[in-house]
C-alpha cells in the first residue's frame, strides 16, 4: 500500500478531484482526500481493534474501561469513566454490566457519597490486563513498526491537530 494506491477502498486523490468538480465545488482535493482517507483507516482501525480485543475476551470499550480503571487507582465513578472515555453514561453502565458480570469489575457505594456508586477494578479484572499486556503491547508497537522515532513525533503531532479539527465534522 502506497500513497497513491491506499487500497482497502480509500478514495485516490483524482476521484476526490472529480467529486468536487461534480459539485462544482473549491474545496481543496488533498484536503478532502487527506480527511476521507483518515475516515477509512479510523474505520478499519476500530475493527482491528475489536478483532484484536476478541482474543482476549474484550471488546475496544471493555478494555479502555479496565484501563482506565487501573489508571486511576482501580476505583472510579460512572461518570468520571464516561468522562474520561468519552462515551454516554449509559454506554458504562453496558460495559460495566458485562465486565461485573465476568467478575472483573464490582460496584459499591461510594464512600464520601454513599448515595453513589463506584465501580472497582476486581483482582480478576487486574490478572487479566497482566495477562494480555505482552501480546497487547507487541501489536500496538508491531502496528507502527514501520515508523522511526522521529516519524511517530511528527505523527502523534499531526494527529493532535486533526483531531483538534474534529469538531468540524459535527459542529452545528
Amino acid at each position: 500500500m502506497t500513497p497513491q494506491d491506499p487500497g482497502h477502498g480509500a478514495p485516490s486523490l483524482d476521484q476526490a478531484r472529480r467529486q468536487i468538480a461534480r459539485y462544482g465545488l473549491a474545496a481543496d482535493p488533498q484536503a478532502v482526500l487527506v480527511a476521507a482517507r483518515l475516515m477509512a483507516a479510523g474505520s478499519r482501525l476500530g475493527q482491528a481493534g475489536e478483532a484484536h480485543f476478541a482474543r482476549f475476551g474484550l471488546s475496544t470499550g471493555r478494555y479502555r474501561l479496565l484501563a482506565d480503571l487501573e489508571d486511576h487507582g482501580g476505583e472510579k465513578s460512572p461518570s468520571h469513566l464516561a468522562a474520561s472515555l468519552g462515551v454516554s453514561r449509559a454506554t458504562v453502565t453496558g460495559l460495566v454490566d458485562g465486565l461485573e458480570r465476568e467478575g472483573l469489575v464490582a460496584r459499591r457505594a461510594a464512600v464520601e457519597d454513599g448515595r453513589g456508586n463506584v465501580v472497582v477494578l476486581t483482582a480478576r479484572g487486574a490478572d487479566r490486563l497482566r495477562e494480555l499486556a505482552p501480546e497487547h503491547y507487541r501489536r500496538m508497537q508491531a502496528m507502527v513498526g514501520g515508523l522511526s522515532t522521529e516519524e511517530r513525533t511528527v505523527f502523534l503531532d499531526l494527529l493532535a491537530r486533526v483531531v483538534a479539527g474534529m469538531d468540524a465534522l459535527t459542529e452545528d
